[in-house]
């Protein structure tokens, strides 16, 4: 075949999820403003931001770059200082690979996501994980953390170099006590990461508050950015290690290799940030709608699992009802995503019945009625 007709399917490739009621948690909190969706077309053309820079990406005065990273962020996250970067994934090994050396312990949640262990892998770093309590609750404890960090002493007689936290995390949609976990850690000189992927950009969220001396947030998942982006807070006492500058280019930080998000996604994120500042003040209507489906869906016989009363719009479902029909179903185990789909319903991940989880962040009332009757009419037709 010629590499013409090869390049022909590339040429307009489209989402089939226009104009569907999305419940996707990976989706929900990063759907675009509609000025994030000017930005995007305007400013999507290779690194346009670099005809404005000095030398250092979070310079640029015009565009705004300047004002939002080092006053308006860093305000909104509850630090000193902050930066965005091109992931919370490379937020995280930014932080781990600054604090933290070849062959030193970290302590994480259990319930965190695969990015923060492969973070501290990447530096070669000892893990612990605090175990979570389980089905249904799947909790993690301050005394957990404790336990885990004396256990570390107790081996090798300092205490790890870090230790991080996930608020939430990304299956059950739990909020642990981070202000206890944080006064254990520092109790034994042990700095606390908060991972606020699904957490920065929905719902309030303060580190200093919290006690957390680093902050990672996501852009795409929760900051209604185009992807991949990610936000970055740092407290004063930790600031020189992790924005420490390259000695060959002065004006460089190394764990940021320069420069991070130069084009449209840093400006998707200015344009949406008023919107997205703005929604945070009424987390808890989204909270209500979250319980309120969580009800819902439990009445038709599926069950909640994690934090009850739910404090989060994402939440984990076991469906064993679901389960049983697709037992006979002609399209099997991807029998509910057809039939969500046929109804334009999506988010639910093709295949999965028996457990799924689902985000309600953003979505009308009057549209999650709609996704429980869709329910209701797939469960008893």
């Amino acid at each position: 075949m010629a590499i013409e007709q090869k390049l022909q399917k590339f040429q307009c490739i489209k989402r089939s999820t226009r104009g569907t009621i999305n419940i996707d948690p990976l989706q929900r909190g990063g759907i675009l403003t509609d000025e994030a969706r000017e930005a995007l077309i305007e400013w999507g053309d290779g690194y346009s931001i670099c005809d404005f820079c000095p030398g250092v990406l979070d310079m640029i005065k015009t565009p705004p770059i300047f004002d939002f990273i080092h006053k308006a962020l860093p305000e909104f996250l509850g630090t000193d200082h902050a930066r965005v970067t091109n992931g919370a994934r490379e937020s995280k090994f930014a932080i781990i690979h600054s604090m933290a050396k070849e062959g030193d312990w970290i302590v994480l949640d259990q319930s965190a996501h695969y990015t923060s262990f492969v973070a501290a892998q990447r530096t070669r770093l000892n893990i612990k994980a605090v175990p979570n309590s389980g089905s249904p609750d799947y909790r993690t404890t301050p005394e957990g953390y404790l336990d885990a960090i004396q256990e570390i002493i107790k081996e090798t007689g300092k205490p790890p170099a870090l230790a991080l936290v996930t608020y939430p995390d990304g299956n059950y949609g739990n909020l642990p006590d981070v202000k206890k976990i944080a006064a254990v850690c520092h109790e034994h000189d042990v700095p606390l990461i908060l991972n606020g992927a699904y957490s920065v950009g929905r719902m309030p969220v303060n580190a200093k508050y919290l006690g957390a001396d680093f902050i990672v947030g996501s852009g795409h998942k929760s900051m209604a950015s185009s992807g991949p982006i990610g936000v970055l807070g740092v407290s004063e006492e930790y600031s020189s290690k992790v924005f420490e500058k390259s000695p060959t280019h002065k004006v460089k930080e190394i764990e940021m290799l320069g420069c991070t998000a130069r084009g449209a996604t840093i400006m998707t994120m200015l344009a949406s940030f008023p919107k997205v500042f703005e929604r945070t003040k009424h987390w808890d209507s989204e909270v209500e709608n979250a319980r309120w489906f969580s009800s819902q869906l439990e009445s038709l016989g599926l069950v909640q699992m994690g934090d009850k009363p739910h404090n989060h719009d994402l939440m984990f479902f076991e469906a064993p009802i679901l389960f049983e029909i697709s037992q006979t179903a002609k399209d099997g185990r991807y029998f509910l995503y057809k039939e969500l789909k046929a109804r334009k319903i999506h988010g639910i991940k093709a295949g999965l019945t028996k457990f799924f989880k689902l985000s309600t962040f953003g979505v009308p009332r009057d549209d999650l009625k709609v996704v429980v009757d869709a329910f209701d009419e797939i469960i008893n037709s």
